[in-house]
């Protein structure tokens, strides 16, 4: 894929590697200005690399762009379209993505902690080894994400869309599930210590070898659900459809 570079990329007659430039100024209080990117279409534009933690990029089109070991810390991204991006290895500490599009986008490795996702758009994005701590992913849907090992302790999921998603090896320890959607998903050997599973649908999902131990599983639905080899020490499955 070839991807635009910021010197050929003008925003307001201004070049973006300039607005780049200013932003790392203004980050270090060596004058400068912070980057304001509202609705700005970055499609395809090469951004690897680049620091732009605090900048304003609410509804801007980041379509394809490559954001690989970027950092967006604290960055306003509500409503912004990542579809596709690659944030592989990115920094996406405390930034608002509420609403945001990552549909298909990379996001292998990066660092979601505390991110506002919520009523986010992550289906089929790839989230292998990315650390979701305390992130808040509620009405966000993971429709047949890949969440494979990631990181998710202390994460609020309620009333989450994790349809078909995997999350084989995944750390869900504390994470908030209630009322979310885990038809089909795969968390073979998740661990879902503490986790809250009340009203969850958990129909026909994989939880071989999982462990529960102290889960909230109350009127959860199991139906069908693979449970062989699973701890569940200490679960509350009070009312749950099994």
């Amino acid at each position: 894929m070839e991807y635009k570079q910021p010197k050929d990329i003008k925003i307001n007659g201004t070049k973006l590697d300039v607005i780049l430039d200013n932003h790392e100024l203004w980050l270090n209080d060596e004058g400068g200005e912070r980057a304001n990117l509202v609705g700005v279409n970055l499609g395809y534009a090469n951004l690897e690399g680049v620091n732009l933690r605090y900048a304003n990029l609410e509804r801007a089109n980041l379509e394809s762009a490559n954001l690989e070991d970027a950092n967006l810390g604290h960055a306003n991204l509500k409503g912004a379209n990542l579809y596709s991006a690659n944030l592989k290895g990115a920094n996406l500490e405390w930034p608002s993505l509420k609403r945001a599009n990552l549909e298909y986008a990379n996001l292998e490795n990066a660092n979601l902690e505390y991110a506002n996702l919520e009523s986010a758009n992550l289906e089929s994005a790839n989230l292998e080894w990315a650390n979701l701590e305390c992130a808040n992913l509620e009405h966000a849907s993971l429709k047949s994400a890949n969440l494979k090992r990631a990181y998710l302790e202390y994460a609020n999921l309620e009333n989450a869309n994790l349809g078909h998603a995997n999350l084989e090896d995944a750390n869900l320890e504390w994470v908030n599930l209630e009322n979310a959607y885990l038809e089909y998903a795969n968390l073979e050997n998740a661990n879902l210590k503490h986790a809250n599973l009340g009203h969850a649908n958990l129909e026909d999902a994989n939880l071989k070898l999982a462990n529960l131990e102290n889960a909230n599983l109350k009127h959860a639905n199991l139906y069908n659900a693979n449970l062989v080899g699973a701890y569940l020490k200490g679960a509350d499955l009070k009312g749950a459809i099994k």
